[in-house]
């Protein structure tokens, strides 16, 4: 039983994982809010390999 239960070391290390975690998504949401017109940009200029990745799928798959 007493293996089963967490150490308060690894109890320490989940928490400071999961505020590290939080803390880069609000960094992340941050940086799309601040940069939105940039990330939109970068978002069409991306459509068009995705449609194009897309497109070589379903050739990959029609072969099979």
């Amino acid at each position: 039983m007493a293996e089963e239960r967490k150490s308060a070391k690894e109890k320490l290390m989940t928490v400071l994982k999961i505020i590290l975690g939080l803390v880069l998504v609000g960094a992340g949401v941050w940086a799309i809010v601040c940069w939105r017109c940039d990330v939109l940009a970068l978002i069409r200029g991306s459509i068009g390999i995705i449609i194009v990745l897309a497109g070589i799928i379903c050739f990959a798959i029609a072969k099979e």
